[in-house]
């Protein structure tokens, strides 16, 4: 069990998810990784995504956490030595999150795509809630940016243009992409998640120091021979981890199974049979209708004040022909992200 008093306090959400990390010193020179990405990429695809976690999850014949739940959220499987920390964490976030979870589902599943393209557990997607908040303005007071929290040496070596004129560290899916590069980068070295994470917060140098002085590459019991923010970062992304999703990873629908479960309807006003799909974020209007050919009238008609509604961060009833939900669910990742990009920056062209 983790001793509380372990437990660093915070004052508010905005302390917790500022990044007032290690990540200035945590993320490596551009030579350290010129090779390492480009040689080790089929190794990286080979690896079971799952066997990182494999100091997360008790094995299922474990019964000391069995049938325990806090704030609904099942403790069932949760690593002994992580249960102290995560339901400190939970009695203290879990509304906050709950409530990050529900306007961040569209980025969520952007990133869910990205990651599975890169055989990446899903679950590192939260990697991007405990730097930044998973907000594409974020800055540390040491010049990370973005939803990634990269810092300019990292993200133009993993491809991000960083510049006066454009930083694609709030590029959503651009960074996302970057980070997917990094991730795997930092998981050929140590093949655990949980390291992955220690290192992605201090570097790759102070875990191998770490791991040197503990004589293990065992967490947690290396885990205080590490800076005690990059100890604790691994503990938030497991508290976080088990807020969001309680024992595991939740699959994402697939397009064909999302187009399945709509409603189909007639449009009160063009009388035409429709797909409504409930969706949140900051979409914009002008992105979607340039991905799926529609004029601008004719998608406002079926789809009144969707940019207003979306705004004020409420949920929105997507009204579309079928072929055309078909086209918004392969494309929503590039049309949410220009869609931010739009808001950012209203002189944006793609």
């Amino acid at each position: 069990m983790i001793n509380k008093k372990l437990v660093v306090k915070h004052c508010g959400m905005v302390i917790l998810f500022s990044s007032l990390s290690y990540l200035s010193f945590g993320q490596i020179s551009p030579l350290a990784i010129s090779s390492g990405v480009n040689n080790n990429a089929e190794a990286a695809k080979k690896a079971d995504p799952k066997g990182g976690f494999k100091n997360l999850f008790e094995s299922s014949g474990s019964s000391s956490t069995k049938s325990a739940t806090l704030k609904g959220v099942s403790m069932e499987h949760l690593n002994p030595q992580a249960l102290s920390f995560v339901q400190d964490y939970m009695e203290r976030y879990s509304d906050d999150l709950k409530e990050l979870q529900a306007w961040g589902k569209p980025y969520f599943d952007m990133m869910d795509d990205i990651l599975t393209q890169n055989n990446i557990p899903k679950q590192l997607k939260y990697l991007a809630v405990i730097e930044s908040n998973l907000k594409s303005s974020a800055v540390s007071w040491v010049g990370a940016v973005g939803p990634w929290q990269f810092m300019p040496g990292t993200a133009t070596t993993m491809g991000l243009r960083v510049g006066r004129g454009v930083d694609e560290r709030r590029d959503y899916l651009k960074s996302t992409k970057a980070a997917s590069k990094y991730l795997n980068y930092l998981y050929n070295i140590y093949e655990d998640w949980l390291l992955v994470v220690a290192a992605y917060n201090c570097g790759p140098g102070r875990v191998n120091s770490a791991i040197a002085k503990a004589g293990s590459s065992d967490f947690w019991k290396l885990q205080y021979h590490l800076p005690t923010e990059s100890r604790n970062h691994v503990k938030k992304f497991i508290a976080t981890h088990y807020i969001m999703e309680g024992e595991g990873g939740i699959t994402t629908v697939s397009k064909q199974q999302a187009l399945a479960m709509m409603v189909t309807v007639k449009d009160e006003v063009t009388h035409k049979d429709v797909k409504v799909q409930t969706i949140s974020g900051r979409y914009n209007s002008k992105a979607i209708v340039k991905h799926l050919e529609m004029t601008l009238e004719e998608f406002s008609s079926l789809n009144p004040s969707m940019d207003k509604v979306l705004a004020s961060n409420a949920t929105y009833q997507l009204k579309l022909p079928l072929e055309k939900m078909d086209l918004f669910l392969s494309k929503k990742n590039e049309m949410l992200n220009e869609s931010i990009q739009m808001l950012i920056n209203p002189e944006y062209r793609n």
